[in-house]
């Protein structure tokens, strides 16, 4: 066994635009190092389909659902001692705020803070971010391969501003470690080479960033 397999970071993170296969990657590195799983539950937010339908109307309740969810998971890890064993999430918490500004209005943004500010959440800090990058293109042949009914509505308009979002936030990004994957021929899930190269590429991030590009 390698050492990058026995000897984990603690809390690892994985990142990226809607499509990109960060959900995928975190289980399988949750696989590779008998790691708990920490996943964002799209599918329990009953607003996410509306908002995808009318941006204007489900914007604010969908944000303030996944904001409570996530702060309700972060707390449970928490009591459950987070640093006790490896864990391996597909969201960082910081992002949340970042789908508030591209999605919410001046006024609801406002009462999002409200709410964000009196949560005083203590978000432990990964020990690691895997930030998986592709372009536009790439997601939406991504998103409708994978053929999740609501996500089928996702306009081009909005992942390009996602995908904007994402890199300005990343590229100012520094609280934590940070690997920096173009994903966009990449497949980390069915082709055991660009994994593997993943793995080895993780053992050698321990401070500041660093950027990955798999080789073909």
């Amino acid at each position: 066994m390698n050492s990058h397999q026995l000897h984990p970071p603690r809390y690892i993170v994985v990142e990226g635009t809607i499509g990109v296969g960060k959900t995928s990657l975190a289980r399988r590195l949750s696989e590779s190092f008998r790691a708990g799983l920490v996943l964002e539950q799209a599918e329990e937010n009953p607003f996410l389909e509306r908002f995808y339908r009318n941006p204007r109307q489900g914007a604010l309740p969908a944000q303030l659902f996944f904001l409570f969810q996530r702060a309700r998971q972060l707390e449970s890890l928490h009591q459950q001692d987070l640093f006790a064993a490896t864990h391996v999430s597909d969201y960082l918490f910081d992002k949340d705020r970042l789908f508030a500004g591209i999605n919410l209005d001046a006024d609801e943004l406002a009462l999002y803070e409200q709410v964000y500010a009196r949560l005083a959440l203590d978000v432990p800090k990964p020990d690691l971010v895997i930030y998986l990058q592709a372009p536009t293109d790439v997601l939406l042949e991504r998103i409708a391969r994978r053929g999740i009914r609501y996500e089928q509505q996702i306009e081009r308009a909005y992942l390009e501003r996602l995908n904007a979002a994402y890199a300005g936030f990343f590229h100012d990004y520094r609280a934590a470690p940070l690997l920096i994957v173009n994903s966009a021929q990449a497949d980390f899930v069915n082709r055991e080479q660009d994994y593997q190269q993943l793995l080895s590429e993780l053992a050698r991030v321990r401070t500041g960033r660093q950027y990955f590009n798999p080789a073909y």
